[in-house]
C-alpha cells in the first residue's frame, strides 16, 4: 500500500492532463465509428494490443513478437477494408463538430410521402427506380450520377421521373428526407432466375440489392406494377401499407426516438466516457509501473559493414555498459544473446572516428527499454591495408667476455613481409628478434629467436618465417703486448 501512495503522489499535473487528453481522444473514437463495422475491429485490435503487452511483462518474447505483427497487419487491413465507414464516420462540415458534436442524425424519412408517390406512377405508368441505402457505402457500386440534394416530396419524385426528364432513366438515392443523387446508374444483375418480363430496370434493383444492404423500389413502365428487391429477394407490391412497413424496416423507424431512449444514449455515451478514462488510466499505470526495474549490463560492441579497404587497428573500447528498465519479470528473463550493440562502419574514413553509440543503434527485445549507455562515444581507427617488405635485425643484449669479439652475423631471413594499415607501416623501419643474449655465448654458435612484430594490428604475411635464425661468428681478441723487448 505505501508503495502505490509513493506512486500516487508522484504523479505531475503533466500526467494528469496527458491521461485526460488520451480519454477524449478514445471516447470520440468511439462516438464516431461505434455503429460501424470498423469499431469491432477496432476493439478486437485493442485487445490484441493488451494482450500482446501482457506476454511482454512477463517474459513471453515470442508471444510478443507474434502479437506485435498481427496488431500492426491489422491496422493496415483495418484502413483498407473499411475506409468506406471510416471516410463516411469522418465526414464532418467543421473541425468543432468533429472534436465534440456528435455525427448528426438522419431526419425521418417520410415514408407515407414516398409510398404515395410511387403508387401514383403506377397508376400513371411512370417507370421509376429508387434507391434507400443501409449502412453500406454504395459509392463503388453506382456511377454516373448528379448530384441534387432536394428534399423528399410527391411533386420532386414524380417530376424526377416524368418522361420529358432528362434523368428520369437513371435511379435517385434517398437519404433520410433528402434526394441527395439523380440519374444513378446502378449494376445488372446477372441471375438466370428473374421472370423474362424484367426489364432493365428489375435486373439493375436485383443487381444493386444483392451486393450491397440497399433496398430498391421499381416502378414498371410497361405493367405499372410495383416491386421491392433487397439482399436476394425481389417480390411485387400491391398495398401502401406493405410497402410503407418494407422501407421502415430499411430505415429503422418503426416508432419516434422516446425521452426514455435519449436518456439512455446519454447514459451509454456517459459509460463510454468513464471506461475510456478508466482504460487509459490503466495503460498509464501500465507503463510507469512496467519499467520499475533497472539493471546494469555490459554488452560487446559488434562493428558492421566495415569497408574492404579498411582495417580496424584501434578502439577506444570494445564493449558498452548499459542501463536498462523494464518490468521484472522480463528483466529477470533476460539473456546476453537478446542485447546487442552494432556500430555501423559504412561511412567511416581513414584514420580516427569518433562514432555515436545511439538508441537505434542497440537491440533490446519488446518491453525492455534503454536509460543509459555508457560510453556514448567510441574512437575507432581505420587505415588502408598494405604489404610491405622490411628487414630483420637482431636485439643484441648483454657483454661478451672479456677477449672475444663478435665478429660476423647472418640473420635468415634478411626480410619479411608484413600486412597492415599504410600508416602504422610506415612508422617502422626495421622488424627486431626478441632480446638476444650475449653474456652466454662462449664461441660461434646458430641461434633462432622469435620475431617480434608490434604493434598487435601487424600481421606475417602467409609464408613468412615465425622466426629468425642467427649464426654468429665469435673470435678470440688479440691482445697487443705491452712491454716489447
Amino acid at each position: 500500500m505505501s508503495g502505490l501512495w509513493a506512486h500516487l503522489s508522484s504523479i505531475r499535473w503533466q500526467d494528469v492532463v496527458d491521461v485526460l487528453i488520451n480519454s477524449y481522444i478514445l471516447f470520440r473514437l468511439y462516438v464516431l465509428f461505434r455503429n460501424t463495422n470498423a469499431f469491432r475491429i477496432l476493439v478486437g485490435i485493442a485487445s490484441l494490443w493488451i494482450v500482446q503487452e501482457m506476454a511482454a511483462s512477463i517474459g513471453l518474447i515470442l508471444t510478443s513478437w507474434a502479437l506485435q505483427g498481427i496488431t500492426a497487419a491489422a491496422a493496415v487491413i483495418i484502413v483498407v477494408v473499411f475506409r468506406n465507414e471510416i471516410r463516411s464516420a469522418l465526414q464532418v462540415r467543421n473541425l468543432r463538430t468533429f472534436l465534440w458534436g456528435a455525427p448528426a442524425p438522419e431526419k425521418a424519412t417520410p415514408l407515407e410521402v414516398i409510398a404515395e408517390a410511387v403508387h401514383q406512377m403506377g397508376r400513371k405508368r411512370i417507370g421509376a427506380l429508387l434507391v434507400f441505402p443501409g449502412k453500406e457505402d454504395l459509392r463503388e457500386l453506382v456511377h454516373g450520377g448528379l448530384r441534387w440534394d432536394g428534399a423528399v416530396s410527391q411533386e420532386m419524385i414524380i417530376s424526377i421521373f416524368w418522361p420529358q426528364n432528362p434523368v428520369h432513366d437513371g435511379a435517385i438515392l434517398i437519404r433520410g428526407d433528402r434526394i441527395v443523387e439523380v440519374g444513378v446508374l446502378l449494376p445488372l444483375s446477372q441471375r438466370k432466375d428473374l421472370p423474362t418480363y424484367y426489364g432493365t430496370r428489375h435486373r439493375a434493383a436485383a443487381g444493386l440489392a444483392e451486393r450491397s444492404d440497399a433496398l430498391v423500389v421499381v416502378v414498371s413502365e410497361e405493367r405499372g406494377r410495383i416491386t421491392v428487391a433487397k439482399d436476394q429477394w425481389i417480390k411485387p407490391i400491391t398495398q401502401t401499407d406493405e410497402l410503407i412497413n418494407l422501407l421502415r424496416r430499411q430505415f429503422d423507424a418503426a416508432e419516434p426516438v422516446e425521452a426514455t431512449e435519449k436518456h439512455r444514449e446519454n447514459g451509454r455515451l456517459i459509460t463510454a466516457a468513464v471506461l475510456s478514462f478508466l482504460i487509459m488510466t490503466g495503460v498509464w499505470f501500465g507503463f510507469t509501473r512496467s519499467r520499475n526495474t533497472l539493471i546494469a549490463f555490459d554488452s560487446p560492441i559488434e562493428f558492421v559493414s566495415r569497408p574492404a579497404n579498411f582495417e580496424i587497428i584501434k578502439t577506444s573500447v570494445n564493449q558498452v555498459h548499459l542501463q536498462l528498465n523494464g518490468s521484472a519479470a522480463l528483466i529477470k528473463s533476460l539473456r546476453p544473446e537478446q542485447v546487442s550493440v552494432q556500430v555501423d562502419l559504412s561511412r567511416s574514413a581513414t584514420g580516427i572516428n569518433k562514432l555515436p553509440i545511439t538508441q537505434s543503434q542497440i537491440r533490446l527485445p519488446p518491453g525492455v527499454f534503454l536509460s543509459k549507455v555508457d560510453p556514448e562515444l567510441v574512437e575507432i581507427t581505420l587505415d588502408a591495408p598494405e604489404t610491405r617488405e622490411l628487414p630483420v635485425q637482431v636485439d643484441w643484449t648483454g657483454h661478451l667476455e672479456d677477449g672475444l669479439l663478435l665478429s660476423e652475423i647472418a640473420v635468415k631471413p634478411e626480410y619479411v613481409k608484413l600486412l597492415g594499415g599504410r600508416t602504422t607501416l610506415d612508422g617502422i623501419d626495421t622488424i627486431y628478434t626478441v632480446p638476444v643474449k650475449l653474456d652466454g655465448l662462449k664461441a660461434s654458435a646458430t641461434i633462432e629467436a622469435p620475431l617480434l612484430i608490434t604493434p598487435a594490428s601487424l600481421k606475417l604475411v602467409e609464408g613468412s618465417p615465425e622466426r629468425a635464425t642467427i649464426r654468429a661468428t665469435i673470435i678470440k681478441r688479440e691482445v697487443k703486448d705491452k712491454n716489447p723487448q
